[in-house]
């Protein structure tokens, strides 16, 4: 842990209010958290990508983020690294009682359902069993883990059957808001079925979130082939028909 106590060190002396960093001391908990989510969002982003060099370092940047910010609640005299790591060694333990204990759980389904279990257990001060999910996640994320919070009490489906049963009763209550030109309807069933279609892909076990990302990048890989052959035949994409695109679209999935 040599190189985990050589951090810790760095970002202390960055602080160091006599002859550190005037940068690194200017920087509050509020105005790291943009520079937080864009190394987070980096990191998924070689994850993703499956590039493990870019990984490693953005790995890094991310727990300089966690040591800047124990650093400066250590100044403020809230907490500091050392309480941050014993926290989570506790919570890994206290909360894999299948592993550390004697609790007997071999699917793992069951040990999710378990882990929100003892989670909403040990948080005596939330009212319901859906608190504690951030608001500003992203829209599907977001609504997977409200349906994975519900499940873990036992509102959930056995299978992914009457979800699909549940997505065509969505869709037809769409075309009914369409039907009536209800725009504020027509937003409210739309979001019914995009609610719908995270519950189905939670149920077949896909990451909602992660799908409909890959799915743009295909849509967008291809779209640019699509340019591309317009600008080596020397036309304008703008002046194309639907037909032109639909033709060239087509070969772009081919290839």
């Amino acid at each position: 842990m040599q190189s985990f106590d050589k951090l810790v060190e760095i970002v202390a002396r960055l602080r160091e209010p006599a002859s550190g960093c005037p940068w690194d001391l200017k920087q509050t908990s509020e105005s790291l958290v943009p520079n937080f989510i864009e190394e987070l969002y980096e990191a998924v982003e070689a994850i993703e990508e499956k590039d493990y060099s870019a990984l490693n370092e953005e790995l890094g940047d991310l727990m300089l983020h966690i040591v800047f910010q124990s650093q400066i609640a250590a100044e403020e005299k809230r907490f500091d690294i050392d309480s941050v790591l014993q926290n989570i060694n506790a919570k890994l333990i206290r909360r894999h009682p299948h592993v550390f204990g004697d609790l007997e759980l071999t699917d793992a389904d069951a040990v999710k359902m378990n882990w929100e279990r003892i989670k909403q257990a040990e948080k005596t001060d939330r009212s319901s069993v859906l608190d504690g999910i951030p608001r500003n996640l992203p829209g599907l994320i977001y609504a997977q883990r409200t349906q994975e919070k519900a499940a873990s009490v036992g509102f959930d489906w056995e299978d992914h059957h009457p979800v699909l049963d549940k997505l065509q009763e969505e869709i037809g209550e769409l075309n009914e808001a369409l039907e009536e030109d209800n725009q504020e309807k027509i937003r409210e069933e739309i979001g019914d079925v995009l609610f719908t279609v995270v519950n189905l892909a939670r149920k077949l076990h896909i990451d909602a979130e992660a799908a409909v990302k890959e799915t743009t990048r295909k849509f967008t890989k291809r779209f640019q082939s699509v340019e591309e052959q317009y600008r080596s035949d020397g036309k304008d994409i703008n002046e194309a028909t639907l037909e032109e695109l639909d033709t060239l679209w087509e070969k772009a999935k081919k290839s």
